[in-house]
């Protein structure tokens, strides 16, 4: 067994162990872990309603922010409504939380229902409405809109923030431990089998 096969499968262990794959990952506790952005969404997409918050879900800017500022989840007290940045209206843009969820981490199309056309990971998610949701960025040229995303079409756009529209929570970063010691483990366990593997080999 020669050096160049030692390397290239450890090399390979480690690449399986850390997981190269970006995806949305199913956290405990009702939150979904976005790895691209390192972000964290509340699973239910409508929690302000199945919580006992609100009737429907539908609110003002001013109580969806009011909402998600006081949202304990998981433990976490960091919740907000998602940043709409850089503050662009219309269709792809990917560049907000909301946009990037739906159209690059959902799959979404322009002009389409997210109900009707996304990927498997729309199914870590529960009470996706296909509807308006409010950001948490005010539009700044006026200050009694703020900007909204929805997901019946994919649009992005401000409106007055005494309209009632839907929230969903996010917050930053991961709430579970990143298992890099275990990734260094396995790929530590793969240098000590496939050296032992090569002193075999060079003792027959």
């Amino acid at each position: 067994m020669n050096t160049k096969f030692l390397t290239t499968a450890a090399v390979l262990a480690f690449s399986l162990s850390t997981g190269a794959q970006a995806s949305l990952v199913a956290r405990t506790g009702g939150m979904v872990y976005d790895d691209v952005n390192n972000i964290t969404w509340a699973a239910d997409a409508n929690l302000a309603q199945t919580s006992g918050y609100d009737a429907d879900g539908l609110m003002t800017w001013a109580n969806a922010v009011a909402w998600a500022d006081l949202l304990t989840l998981g433990g976490y007290t960091d919740w907000s409504l998602p940043t709409t940045v850089p503050a662009v209206s219309g269709i792809n843009q990917t560049g907000s939380q909301m946009g990037n969820l739906f159209y690059t981490q959902l799959d979404g199309l322009a002009y389409n229902s997210i109900a009707t056309t996304h990927n498997a990971n729309y199914n870590l998610f529960t009470n996706v409405k296909s509807a308006v949701y409010w950001s948490g960025s005010e539009y700044a040229p006026v200050p009694s809109y703020a900007w909204l995303f929805d997901t019946y079409g994919g649009y992005q756009f401000s409106r007055d923030k005494d309209d009632q529209f839907y929230a969903w929570a996010v917050r930053p970063g991961d709430v579970a431990a990143v298992p890099v010691p275990g990734a260094f483990w396995l790929f530590g366990s793969a240098l000590v089998a496939l050296t032992g593997l090569k002193r075999r080999g060079s003792i027959g």
